[in-house]
């Protein structure tokens, strides 16, 4: 099975890249060189294809090479689905972040329509035992994948619960001030609901039965506070969320929890190899449900993944990727890590000089 491509990539004035240029072949792409050298930056770039701040969560002045802070652009044809686009994203000083698609504007949430990019990054390795907040973005992450209409049920519903926190804020007692933001909450809530439900049941699907080297978790929506209603739940609870200054129920209040399938031990209480294995094991599942679904692999990023795998779990990584048909593309320190790849991946080797970034394309 193909999968989605990106074949050109060009970057100006982003982070430590001054302008590059790289060709991709639909291979999966191994990006190597020292830390600090500019691999995540590269693929940080390719993030930016999709709605959102990119994998670090970065303002659009974080992106701007410094000291110059001319702005930045990144551009990128990309390839799949029966059907080629050009795509840019950039943005001047002092400027939001703009988008164009085949030369004419568009939004970010139309990128999650185009394309579908998932990625794994060192930061997420202690996803299971810090705050929910980061497992639920986990998950909506997921969910846009399958949905690219879940970011605006998101988007909705937190401006609408913002402005009902402003209002909690200010001590307003007039309900009808509340009625109409608590109506587009429910409309919204319902969404995202139905949306992280779906995907949960897709993600077990896509696991189960699965010909794979990783474990699979059982994973289950929890919520401090369960309301069948969350209409009344919202009407009934204005006085505690006054006092409270938030809106104490609703879907920005679930979390995800997982277990690791065959040993029925709750991710949180896993090792850290483990918990890194069932990380990689839900992106898996997640590139499958979506090959199955799109007839084409996501594009997929990931930082030093090799880093903290054995040699065996490597090269079953590897050839699961190249099985599915994604462009996978890898960071990693040395060009050891990707020897079981072989002339299955393209290399390139990441560089620093004169505080730029380089790139050189290497065989493995």
């Amino acid at each position: 099975m193909s999968g989605l491509v990106i074949t050109d990539l060009a970057l100006s004035h982003f982070r430590s890249h001054r302008a590059v240029r790289i060709g991709f072949d639909g291979r999966p792409v191994a990006l190597i060189g020292a830390n600090g050298a500019g691999k995540t930056n590269l693929i940080e770039a390719i993030s930016l294809f999709s709605p959102g701040r990119g994998f670090r969560r970065a303002t659009v002045e974080e992106f701007a090479r410094k000291p110059e802070a001319l702005g930045w652009k990144i551009s990128a044809d990309l390839r799949g689905l029966d059907s080629a686009h050009e795509v840019e994203t950039w943005a001047e000083p002092g400027q939001p972040r703009q988008v164009r698609i085949d030369g004419k504007s568009a939004t970010q949430v139309a990128l999650a329509r185009l394309t579908r990019i998932l990625w794994l990054v060192p930061a997420m390795d202690r996803l299971w035992i810090e705050a929910a907040e980061g497992r639920r973005r986990f998950l909506d992450r997921m969910t846009l994948s399958f949905a690219p209409d879940h970011a605006e049920a998101v988007l909705g519903y937190e401006k609408a619960m913002r402005d009902r926190n402003r209002l909690l804020k200010d001590q307003v007692q007039d309900a009808h001030w509340y009625r109409a933001l608590e109506a587009r909450m429910v409309e919204t809530a319902m969404m995202i609901e139905t949306n992280r439900a779906d995907t949960l049941a897709r993600l077990a699907h896509a696991q189960a039965g699965a010909d794979t080297s990783f474990p699979s978790a059982t994973l289950a929506l929890t919520t401090p506070e369960p309301v069948d209603d969350l209409a009344t739940a919202l009407a009934q609870g204005r006085r505690r969320d006054m006092a409270a200054g938030r809106t104490l129920v609703g879907p920005h209040r679930a979390d995800l929890a997982a277990v690791f399938t065959d040993k029925g031990v709750a991710a949180d209480q896993c090792s850290t190899g483990e918990q890194k294995a069932l990380l990689i094991s839900l992106i898996l599942a997640n590139a499958r449900a979506l090959a199955a679904d799109m007839g084409a692999a996501p594009i997929l990023l990931l930082d030093e993944v090799a880093a903290h795998l054995d040699s065996q779990r490597r090269a079953a990584l590897y050839d699961e990727l190249c099985a599915l048909g994604a462009q996978a593309i890898m960071t990693g320190t040395e060009a050891a890590l990707f020897d079981s790849l072989g002339p299955r991946a393209q290399a390139f080797v990441i560089s620093e000089t004169s505080r730029e970034s380089v790139v050189e394309e290497i065989s493995l």
